[in-house]
């Protein structure tokens, strides 16, 4: 993850923690699609609001975020332990029957996306599920706030995805966010299973 990107969100942990929102409508579809009771990674958890909805559906939740300050507060609210993790530093192999991925991923440098992508593929058991969103359009740059972002494509993040492993795409859609610095984005939404063999 960007250096400066990481420390934006240890330094204003509280602040973020204070704005997240609601949690993702799509967090259901999601969980339905996951065995009972299954082993979930959340990466990027934030202030745990999804993380909320997991543990209280009786998933086994393993939350992480990059900023240890993050994750603290958010172990706090859950009551629940909330590992301080970068995305390279996954390396679970088959333990996961879900990956959760919620506008964190977007935080990856282009060139680096598909070796976290590679980590995700390896971490999920077979037939498991990975849900990301990310940021549309080409290239890359920072916010207002100086927060790094990968824009990508469809078509882009297909072949980034392809490349990290086999994989079954079950859904691709598009929605409309504000961000935390109060603009617009508009959000590629990707859930995909991987294969059995």
């Amino acid at each position: 993850m960007d250096e400066t990107t990481l420390q934006f969100y240890r330094s204003n942990a509280q602040s973020y923690a204070d704005w997240a929102k609601a949690p993702s409508t799509r967090l259901p579809g999601f969980l339905a699609l996951l065995p009972r009771g299954g082993a979930i990674l959340e990466l990027g958890c934030g202030a745990g609001n999804h993380a909320a909805v997991m543990l209280a559906e009786g998933f086994s939740l393993c939350a992480t975020d990059g900023s240890p300050e993050m994750a603290k507060i958010a172990s706090q609210r859950l009551g629940h332990p909330v590992e301080a993790m970068r995305f390279d530093e996954l390396d679970a192999q088959q333990a996961y029957d879900g990956v959760w991925a919620s506008a964190c991923l977007l935080h990856v440098p282009r060139d680096e996306l598909a070796g976290i992508l590679k980590r995700i593929h390896r971490a999920l058991k077979p037939s498991g599920v990975f849900y990301a969103s990310y940021k549309m359009g080409e290239g890359d740059g920072r916010d207002s706030l100086g927060r790094y972002y990968s824009y990508v494509s469809p078509e882009w993040l297909e072949a980034a995805y392809a490349s990290a492993g086999p994989w079954i795409t079950l859904s691709s859609d598009t929605n409309v966010i504000q961000s935390f610095d109060k603009t617009p984005a508009n959000m590629l939404n990707f859930v995909v299973r991987k294969p059995v063999a």
